[in-house]
C-alpha cells in the first residue's frame, strides 16, 4: 500500500493530525510505527464512544504497525481532569483492577490481542520516587500547564483545582517517553495531554510523536458525547438486539457522523444513503446492521433486524426480551422504586429523567403503562419492561 493510501485510511474519523507531514515522514521509513493509544479504566463497559479510538488504533495495526495499548491502572487514580468544570473523583486500586479485568476481553473485540503490546502505566509511574517527580516537574511550566481550556475556565470562575490534576497530562507525557512513541491517539479532548507527550519526549532527547486526534461520538440523544454516565451510550457487549434498537433510536442528523466513527462503510456509499430524496429510516437500518454485524457476526444483525420489524413495525410484544434482575437496590419492603430501578438497569441516565419517563407515559409493562413510582416486586415480576420505543428488559 503506497504512502497516501495509507493516509486515507487513517485520516478517516480524525479531526486532526499533528502533523501529517511528520506522520508521512515517519511512514516513509518503511518500518513499523509504534501507535500508542492510552486508556485510564474509570468503568467496566466500552462503548462505542470508546471504540472510536481503539478502532483508529486498529487502523494502525492493520497497515502493519505496533499496537501499544497503555492502561492507565495508575493514572486512572489520579483522575483525568480533561473537559471537566470540578475535581474528577479519584477511584481506588479495587476500582480500577475491577474495571481493568472487565474492559479488556471487550479490547479484543476490536483489536487482534496476538498482535497488541498491553502494558500498564503503573510498572513505571509508580516505581517513581519524590525525587524524579520533582525532576519532571522541572521540565514544563505552570505557565503551560494553566493554558488548558478546562483549567482556565476553573480559574475565571475561581473554582479549585487541586495538584494533582496539574500532574496528570505530565504522567500521560511520560508513558510517551516509556514506549518511545511514534504516534499517539487521542480523542480531541486529549490534545493538551497529548502534546505534552511530544514536548517532554523531545526533552528526554527522543523524537516527537504524532498526535492523531479524533472526534467524540454524540451520544444517543444527539446531544451530549456518549458517556455511561448519562447513559446515552451503546455497549460493544451490548446484546444484538439492543444494540440494533438503539441505533435506531438517534436523530437523523447524527446519521453520517456515526457511520464515519462507528463502521467502516465508504463515506461515498453514506453520501448516497443520505442523498435527498432517499428516506434516512433506511441508512439508519444499515448503520445498526453494520454496527451489530461488527461485534456480533452477520447472522446476528441479520437476526435483529428481523427482530426490530416484528417488534416495533408489526407492534408486537418481544418474547425474547433481554432477561435482567430487578435490581436489589431498587426494593424495599417488598416494592420496587421505579425511578432507581430504570436508573441501574440503564435505562434512564438518572432518578430525575425515569420519572419524567414515568409521567410521559413512556414506561409500561406487558403493554401496560407503569404510571406508579412504586409498584409491588412482584407485580412485575417475570413481566417485560418497555421504556420509550426501542428498550425492553424482561424482568427476574
Amino acid at each position: 500500500m503506497t504512502i497516501d493510501e495509507q493516509l486515507a485510511i487513517l485520516r478517516r474519523g480524525t479531526t486532526e493530525i499533528i502533523s501529517e507531514a511528520d506522520l508521512r515522514k515517519k511512514l516513509e521509513k518503511g518500518v513499523p510505527l509504534r501507535v500508542k493509544l492510552g486508556v485510564d479504566p474509570t468503568a467496566k463497559s466500552v462503548t462505542l464512544g470508546w471504540a472510536v479510538v481503539l478502532r483508529k488504533l486498529r487502523d494502525f495495526q492493520r497497515l502493519g504497525h505496533q499496537a501499544v495499548l497503555v492502561i492507565g491502572d495508575f493514572t486512572a487514580q489520579i483522575g483525568d481532569p480533561s473537559g471537566k468544570n470540578k475535581t474528577r473523583p479519584q477511584l481506588t486500586r479495587e476500582d480500577v483492577q475491577a474495571n481493568v479485568d472487565a474492559v479488556l476481553n471487550q479490547i479484543d473485540m476490536i483489536l487482534d490481542r496476538s498482535k497488541t503490546e498491553i502494558v500498564f502505566n503503573k510498572d513505571w509511574l509508580g516505581k517513581m520516587t519524590f525525587e524524579d517527580v520533582i525532576k519532571l516537574c522541572s521540565r514544563y511550566t505552570v505557565a503551560r500547564i494553566l493554558e488548558r481550556d478546562d483549567f482556565t475556565k476553573r480559574l475565571a470562575e475561581q473554582r479549585p483545582i487541586a495538584m494533582h490534576e496539574i500532574l496528570y497530562p505530565l504522567c500521560q507525557g511520560m508513558d510517551s517517553v516509556e514506549i518511545v512513541a511514534d504516534v499517539e491517539i487521542g480523542g480531541n479532548d486529549q490534545k493538551f495531554n497529548n502534546l505534552v507527550g511530544r514536548t517532554l519526549m523531545e526533552q528526554y532527547g527522543q523524537e516527537a510523536q504524532v498526535v492523531v486526534l479524533c472526534p467524540l461520538l454524540v451520544g444517543l440523544d444527539g446531544k451530549e458525547k456518549m458517556s455511561q454516565s448519562l447513559g446515552n451510550f451503546i455497549g460493544v457487549r451490548d446484546t444484538p438486539n439492543d444494540m440494533f434498537g438503539k441505533t435506531m433510536s438517534i436523530p437523523d442528523d447524527i446519521i453520517s457522523n456515526y457511520f464515519e466513527l462507528a463502521t467502516d462503510v465508504p463515506m461515498l456509499e453514506v453520501h448516497e444513503m443520505l442523498a435527498p430524496g432517499k428516506n434516512p429510516r433506511d441508512a439508519k437500518v444499515h448503520l445498526a446492521k453494520e454496527i451489530v454485524r461488527a461485534y456480533h457476526g452477520d447472522e446476528a444483525a441479520e437476526a435483529a433486524e428481523q427482530y426490530f420489524i416484528d417488534t416495533f413495525s408489526k407492534r408486537q410484544q418481544p418474547v425474547e426480551a433481554e432477561e435482567a434482575a430487578i435490581p436489589p437496590e431498587a426494593i424495599e419492603d417488598g416494592h420496587v422504586a421505579v425511578p432507581a430501578m430504570l436508573v441501574a438497569l440503564g435505562m434512564a441516565k438518572s432518578n430525575g429523567a425515569a420519572k419524567d419517563l414515568v409521567k410521559a407515559g413512556a414506561v409500561s409493562v406487558d403493554g401496560e403503562k407503569l404510571l406508579d413510582l412504586r409498584v409491588p416486586a412482584e407485580a412485575i415480576r417475570g413481566k417485560v419492561l418497555k421504556v420509550g420505543k426501542h428498550q425492553f428488559k424482561r424482568l427476574s
